[in-house]
Order: structure tokens, then C-alpha cells, then sequence
């Protein structure tokens, strides 16, 4: 129990010492998007799934744009759903997943749509209201509890469940679920998102799936992955002032695929 606990707050110190470090090195971080309803966020989580965030935006605006309510979607038929979200992609798996998950809301939330309720209630039992519906899973649940209801969930993409392996956050043979569940317990609340934006970053920049830039990397004397993941070229580090802005998307690309 005593190894377990230490092993607990190491990693918290690591994971606090990894967020400051790449603060500086991508930051200032700007400020958490919440945007939408969490009913609205949903839909929009769903139609970010193997698309890029343009074309769910897009997808998003032209569904709005046709039905005005979600309501108005609920109730539609789901060739006219398919319709409006066409240009965002995969609209015949998408169609009928967003007038399912609208109606078993509306079955299961006395016919209303409005999720702010579950600001109110335990993080653990927001989160399984939300995966009980029909695709959505932990990373989906976390961006609307997250990004809408500013609730300390975390949302884990591939970026992050692949940083968070080589920094040894997470031992390699925890799948992507389970780590939600590990990196919420040892993150602080307060850096949630700061966790999400910072690894989200380095994961994309830095830390590729291939050929990751070990050279460049802030992190790297406290990785312990380096030795089998250090394949790239020897390349100078970048000037921070000199480098393209970072580009924060509206959300994070869901885990959940398609059936």
C-alpha cells in the first residue's frame, strides 16, 4: 500500500513538473473553449469523430442552420439528418446516431434536452449518464462535462494516451478507457486542462507516432521511453518566438468509432 502511494504522488510530481515545462513551451495556454450547451456540445463531439474540425463545423452550422432546434432534429426523419451533416463526412453512420442519442435523452430526461443537471451531480456518475447513451464514450463524456460544464474530466485523444505512455504516466498495457480513469486521479482539477492542451500539443508537434523529434523535446531528460522511441534526426530546438501559432480546436477528436 505505502509503494503504491508513493508511486501515486511520484507520478503526480511528474505529471505537475511535465505540465509546467510544456506550459512554457507551448503557452500561454488560452483559455478553456466552452462554447456550447452540453446537448449541442454532444452533437458536435459526435460529428468531430474521424473528420477534421472544419468539416464538423461545418457539418454543425448547415445541421442548425436546417433545423434550428435540436428538438427539431430529434424529431426529424434520418435521411434529412444525413442531409444536413453530409459535408462533414460519414453522415449515414452519424444521422442516425445523433437522432438516437437525442431521443433516448429526451426518453430519459422527462422530454427535455437540457443537460446542465449534470453539473449538479458526482463527476463518476455524470460521466456514466452520459456513456449509458449510444456511442458516446469516456473521451466524449469528458469533453462535454469538460468543455461545456467545466467539470475536471478528463478527455483523452490519441496525442495524449501515446505521450502519456512514453512519460510513463500509464504503464503500456492500459488501454485507452482505463486511462481515463488513472490520469483523472492524479491530474489536479485545476489542471485538467492545461494537462489536455500541453500534451495535446507536444503529441502533435514533438512526440509523433512516428519518428517523434526526442532531440526537441522539453521533456525528454525525464522520459523514460526515449532510448526506444529516439529514431529521429538531430535537429536544433525552435524559437518559440518564431514558430506558427498554435491552433486550438473547438474540441478533441472523439475515440469512439463508428459502428
Amino acid at each position: 500500500m505505502q509503494k503504491n502511494k508513493s508511486r501515486l504522488n511520484r507520478n503526480k510530481e511528474r505529471i505537475s513538473t511535465a505540465i509546467s515545462i510544456l506550459s512554457d513551451e507551448y503557452g500561454p495556454i488560452p483559455p478553456e473553449p466552452r462554447r456550447l450547451e452540453p446537448c449541442h456540445e454532444l452533437v458536435f463531439t459526435i460529428l468531430s469523430q474521424h473528420t477534421s474540425d472544419t468539416n464538423s463545423e461545418r457539418a454543425f452550422t448547415s445541421l442548425m442552420k436546417t433545423f434550428k432546434t435540436l428538438e427539431k432534429v430529434a424529431s426529424a426523419p434520418v435521411n434529412e439528418i444525413e442531409t444536413a451533416i453530409s459535408r462533414g463526412g460519414l453522415a449515414k453512420i452519424k444521422a442516425p446516431r445523433i437522432k438516437s442519442v437525442l431521443t433516448m435523452i429526451l426518453d430519459l430526461n422527462q422530454n427535455s434536452l437540457d443537460l446542465s443537471f449534470l453539473r449538479e451531480m458526482p463527476l463518476e456518475d455524470a460521466k456514466s449518464w452520459l456513456k449509458q447513451l449510444p456511442g458516446i464514450g469516456p473521451k466524449s463524456a469528458g469533453i462535454v462535462l469538460s468543455f461545456s460544464l467545466g467539470m475536471p474530466a478528463m478527455a483523452i485523444d490519441t496525442h495524449i494516451y501515446r505521450v502519456s505512455q512514453r512519460l510513463g504516466f500509464i504503464n503500456g498495457n492500459i488501454n485507452a478507457d482505463k486511462a481515463h480513469d488513472i490520469l483523472e486521479a492524479v491530474v489536479d482539477p485545476d489542471d485538467i486542462y492545461p494537462f489536455h492542451f500541453t500534451l495535446i500539443t507536444h503529441g502533435r508537434q514533438v512526440c509523433k507516432a512516428k519518428n517523434p523529434l526526442c532531440e526537441i523535446c522539453a521533456v525528454s531528460g525525464d522520459c523514460p521511453s526515449i532510448k526506444s522511441t529516439n529514431r529521429s534526426k538531430k535537429l536544433k530546438r525552435k524559437d518559440p518566438y518564431n514558430s506558427a501559432p498554435i491552433v486550438v480546436p473547438h474540441t478533441y477528436p472523439t475515440e469512439e468509432s463508428p459502428k
